[in-house]
């Protein structure tokens, strides 16, 4: 993975990126959704599990890939 690829630091993520997530049902199989960000919603700078964002249909996950 790349460095700027990595969705657990919140300095990568950007609004209108296009990006695939884990939504919270999907956390035990691991399934991406994917869209653009709408809004970050992490806080802190980093996060293990990656940066909880919303997309623009208004879904909610964390970002687990960057494309």
């Amino acid at each position: 993975m790349k460095p700027d690829k990595d969705g657990r630091k919140r300095s990568n993520i950007k609004y209108g990126l296009d990006v695939g997530v884990v939504l919270k049902e999907d956390q035990s199989t691991g399934y991406l959704t994917y869209g653009k960000v709408q809004k970050i919603l992490t806080n802190s700078p980093t996060h293990p599990h990656g940066i909880k964002v919303r997309l623009n249909t208004g879904e909610v996950g964390r970002v687990k890939e960057i494309l």
